[in-house]
């Protein structure tokens, strides 16, 4: 954090903490300051307090009056990103298929390429790394901003459950599968097949992160 450079400062530090509070680094039932973040993280407390109003804003936290208590990421809340995404992915897909240029095959193929030299190296943080960039570059092929702004956030917000995912094996192998068949489908130009796999695709995810949960 110390390397930081001062332009947009507090969108660095927001990201930091928005990431940590997904991924678990700060537990839900967690307080935290504005004190021991600015020590922790080595800024000045200008920042960590716009965060926190941003955080605030994304209820990740909630303030006490004694510093802000962690929220994260509920059960409920999971059932209705998942549930969302489940509705809408398949129209990035869609839009991906109609709108898909050479350069967009080519992103996608290196895309798909890497995940399948992940999958067999088996180091599932790369691969999680890399099923980030998979969703979010369909959602940027498709050109239609209102999907990109909604379906971005919420990627980022099940970062640690498709963490989890990607540490199973079995889950992983059939999720390289599915994203095989949905880029073939995408690039194709196929839009109707685009969508109806890559919903598909969001509901086994869903099923697998609700069941994990239980």
């Amino acid at each position: 954090m110390r390397s930081f450079k001062t332009t947009s400062l507090a969108d660095q530090v927001f990201e930091k903490l928005e990431n940590d509070i997904i991924q678990g680094v700060y537990p839900k039932g967690d307080i935290l300051t504005e004190l021991k973040l600015a020590e922790e993280l080595g800024v000045s407390r200008t920042p960590i307090r716009e965060a926190l109003r941003r955080l605030e804003q994304e209820r990740l936290i909630e303030d006490t009056g004694k510093g802000s208590l962690v929220l994260g990421i509920t059960e409920s809340d999971l059932e209705d990103i998942m549930s969302i995404r489940e509705r809408t992915e398949g129209l990035a897909a869609y839009y991906a298929a109609i709108n898909m240029t050479e350069e967009g095959r080519k992103e996608l193929a290196h895309i798909v390429d890497l995940q399948d030299f992940y999958y067999a190296k088996g180091d599932s943080e790369h691969l999680r790394q890399v099923d980030d960039e998979f969703h979010s570059l369909i959602c940027r092929l498709s050109r239609r901003t209102v999907l990109v702004d909604t379906l971005i956030p919420l990627h980022k917000k099940t970062r640690r459950y498709r963490r989890i995912a990607m540490g199973d094996p079995q889950r992983s192998a059939k999720t390289m599968k599915e994203h095989r068949a949905m880029y073939e489908a995408i690039v194709s130009g196929n839009a109707e097949l685009a969508m109806e796999l890559t919903n598909r695709h969001i509901a086994n995810a869903k099923t697998y992160m609700m069941e994990g949960l239980k």
